[in-house]
């Protein structure tokens, strides 16, 4: 987005006027509105960089006589090689060599830029906390200087800007006007940021603290404390989503954080998942994330709780896209289509849990019927579990891409990964869980999921599979019980297995030699089979 000219407090000659001579009039020249950033590195050609294009100042390279030209304007840089102009938002930032001589500068222009927070104004109004994500240059530091300003004047509370390398409020000690009245307390080193956090709190009575750049867990937990005393917090933090964060282990706490437990065979039946989930762990620290998409775009979660949910679920998150105009300035809102609250009932030909596919491709993954089955090692030892596969003597295939696989094999602490289980579930590899990276857990949950039956004549396997794929496909589309020819025991235990990853119910009845399982479909009365197996003396 291109700001406009009225709406936009720069001071940008400020900037131009402390590089040389020549390159100051080269700057002048161009669109000043348009200008993000000059670059200075010692030997190559100064550069400007725009919105929409990158300009060489001058042929010649930098010398150091320039970057010392620089440097006697603005001061030496701190701890975090950021050095400002004061009462400006403009920033110069160093890059040393091993010696710690500055070889390189970055000049960024710092713009308050009015009306930029419009499409959020009622979510900052709220009084609840926000957290805005974005990649570098988006525009979050901009918009967090809008949002003290419209606290402070537009909305009279009392705001503290926790202002690291004076980002916000400007070099100098007296702050910028584009944080309007809000205080600022400047943080001496950037490892003290939490530290000024929690004394901003405890000195100073906010109602709203504003904070650039979480990032480290101190500074989470900072943030957490400051949330649990009841002052609204505005901040932004690395990483350019939601699922970013969540898999963030620093900083997943600002959003909850994450757990993992084991449900009972009940429970997992109940919310169809494997056993082993991942969980939020608490209450997030920000009411809303904000993903700022472009300058002028953002996807908004305006309940952090549910979308953490929803996304170690597997589910779409959803959310509401804003867009604003950038010459009308009026705000386009559109929902974000999330999956529903539960999963949908079960279709012919399909699982409740995330990466098994339909029956008429279960079968494929036998070995020695409908070709080679595609496997991804996912946290596991490729070796390993090549070796295992060798002994199996099945008919598999190693592949290096995730979306390629028929089957992923993954440990049981990584089951849950959001991106594993999206992947999944769109292309239909079915997961299997090891609770340890060991061959003999490899080649126990390999024999499962390849129907590998000792002392069963393969023929045997394939029948007794495709029988009770058959089955399956017929209770779930015709909601009738459907009960299966006699096998033995291992062929029964094997349909077992088969029938549990549908959510199915399956009773063995009858007597040897003429023992066999009837699978029911979900919720159908079973107990009256049970109790008829009871009475036989054969449950």
């Amino acid at each position: 987005m291109t700001p406009r000219a009225d709406a936009v407090a720069d001071d940008f000659q400020l900037l131009v006027s402390v590089l040389p001579g020549p390159l100051q009039a080269a700057v002048r020249a161009l669109p000043s509105q348009q200008v993000l950033e000059v670059v200075m590195d010692l030997g190559r050609p100064p550069e400007a960089r725009l919105v929409d294009r990158v300009e060489r100042l001058r042929e010649e390279p930098v010398l150091r006589e320039d970057l010392e030209h620089v440097l006697a304007q603005v001061g030496p840089p701190g701890d975090d090689n950021r050095a400002g102009i004061e009462r400006t938002l403009h920033r110069v930032s160093a890059i040393r060599n091993r010696k710690g001589k500055v070889v390189g500068l970055t000049l960024r222009v710092g713009r308050a830029i009015y009306g930029t927070i419009d499409m959020l104004k009622d979510l900052i109004g709220s009084g609840r906390n926000i957290l805005l994500l974005g990649r570098p240059g988006v525009g979050k530091t901009t918009k967090l200087r809008e949002v003290a300003r419209v606290l402070a004047d537009d909305l009279r509370k009392r705001v503290m800007v926790v202002d690291t390398s004076n980002e916000i409020g400007g070099d100098g000690d007296v702050p910028h006007p584009g944080i309007g009245t809000a205080r600022r307390m400047q943080v001496s080193r950037p490892d003290r940021q939490h530290d000024v956090m929690i004394e901003a709190v405890e000195n100073h009575m906010p109602e709203a603290i504003i904070v650039d750049e979480i990032g480290t867990s101190a500074e989470a937990a900072a943030a957490r404390t400051i949330a649990e005393r009841g002052v609204q917090l505005v901040a932004t933090a690395h990483g350019n989503t939601l699922e970013n964060l969540v898999l963030n282990p620093t900083l997943s706490d600002l959003v909850g954080g994450v757990h993992t437990v084991t449900l009972s065979d009940e429970e997992a039946r109940r919310r169809h998942t494997q056993k082993t989930i991942s969980e939020r762990k608490a209450p997030p620290t920000f009411d809303i994330v904000v993903e700022m998409v472009s300058r002028d775009e953002v996807l908004v979660h305006p309940d952090t709780a549910e979308s953490v949910d929803r996304l170690l679920a597997g589910q779409a998150v959803g959310g509401e896209r804003r867009k604003q105009d950038v010459d009308s300035g009026q705000v386009e809102v559109e929902a974000v289509k999330a999956a529903p609250p539960s999963l949908p009932a079960l279709r012919p030909g399909r699982t409740a849990g995330p990466g098994v596919r339909g029956a008429e491709n279960v079968t494929a993954r036998i070995p020695g019927l409908g070709g080679t089955t595609k496997v991804y090692a996912h946290a596991v030892s490729r070796d390993l579990l090549e070796k295992v596969l060798r002994e199996l003597a099945v008919d598999v295939r190693l592949v290096s891409r995730l979306d390629a696989a028929d089957m992923v094999v993954t440990l049981r602490s990584r089951a849950n990964d959001p991106r594993l289980r999206r992947t999944a579930e769109k292309s239909g590899a079915r997961v299997e869980v090891v609770k340890r990276n060991s061959s003999s857990e490899l080649r126990r949950v390999l024999k499962t999921a390849f129907h590998v039956v000792e002392g069963v004549d393969e023929d045997q396997v394939r029948e007794a599979v495709a029988e009770v794929e058959h089955a399956i496909e017929r209770v779930l589309s015709e909601g009738v019980s459907v009960p299966l020819a006699p096998r033995p025991p291992r062929l029964r235990k094997l349909q077992h297995r088969l029938v549990s990853r549908y959510h199915l119910e399956a009773v063995s009845q009858g007597s040897e030699p003429m023992r066999h399982l009837t699978i029911f479909p979900l919720g159908a009365e079973v107990d009256a089979a049970l109790a008829q197996e009871e009475a036989e003396g054969t449950a």
